[in-house]
């Protein structure tokens, strides 16, 4: 699979939060929440009085879509609240695993008071098209500790490209070169293993030493760890952001920077 393939909504691992994909399409789920709105209708008919009830339903949604679009914005915002909350009291729940990892390429002093956390994937549409916007937001924000973690969720059978690009961008990492090649890959559509070491070597990475951190143990428990701090705070797909242990809503970077913000101010 490539970056240009959504995930299907049904698999059971996490996918990447594209904000084309994440909900659907809207008149798809707004014709889904109709037949649902027009079922119920017609359930409660022969409890209320007026003559053809299920029929006034039905002609009051023809006549009146925008309807359809309020109900499904409403569930959207809905389960999105439910999403953060439940997230925010995972992460409270379990402290220590968002505490400082020197193994994580960070940026920004190490006693900020505001840490940004993301957790992303190097295929993943949404983590793409923030990437540029994310790394003006650390210009921006020099006092704020930035800390990226590898997830790479959206390998399927044996394609393991994002995998390996994450194991990549880790071995830059450790020869002081990982932002560079972290916006690389992020500007990289269609990625391959390939294309993987081409931007390694385009952006200065000895290759031999790189070989030897992809495939080292220390790089599979570092992966397997944060694999395992995601499915315990109940993330759900990439990028997600954490502001002093707190996610958002959404993946727009204005709304990182609004959290920036309020936790500046706290």
């Amino acid at each position: 699979m490539t970056d240009e393939t959504p995930v299907p909504a049904t698999d059971a691992k996490p996918v990447s939060r594209d904000p084309l994909v994440w909900f659907g399409s809207g008149r798809g789920g707004a014709a889904a929440l109709g037949v649902s709105i027009l079922a119920l209708g017609l359930a409660a008919a022969p409890y209320l009085t007026g003559g053809d009830f299920g029929g006034k339903v039905r002609a009051y949604l023809i006549s009146n879509p925008q309807v359809l679009d309020e109900a499904v914005q409403a569930r959207q915002a809905a389960e999105e609240n439910n999403r953060v909350e439940t997230i925010n009291r995972a992460v409270a729940a379990n402290a220590a695993l968002m505490a400082p990892d020197a193994r994580d390429p960070a940026f920004g002093p190490a006693d900020a008071k505001v840490t940004v956390v993301q957790f992303f994937d190097y295929r993943c549409p949404g983590c793409k098209a923030v990437a540029a916007d994310y790394a003006a937001l650390m210009q921006a924000n020099p006092d704020v500790r930035f800390v990226f973690k590898e997830w790479p969720i959206l390998d399927r059978g044996d394609d393991t490209t994002s995998n390996y690009a994450a194991r990549a961008a880790l071995a830059a990492h450790a020869q002081g070169k990982y932002l560079a090649v972290h916006q690389a890959l992020m500007a990289t559509n269609g990625l391959t293993r390939e294309a993987v070491d081409q931007v390694l070597a385009q952006n200065g990475v000895a290759l031999d030493q790189a070989a030897a951190v992809i495939g080292n143990t220390g790089t599979d428990r570092l992966l397997a760890d944060i694999h395992t701090t995601g499915a315990t705070l109940g993330l759900v797909g990439t990028p997600t952001f954490l502001i002093n242990g707190k996610t958002t809503a959404s993946i727009s970077p204005q709304e990182v920077a609004a959290a920036i913000a309020a936790a500046k101010a706290a």
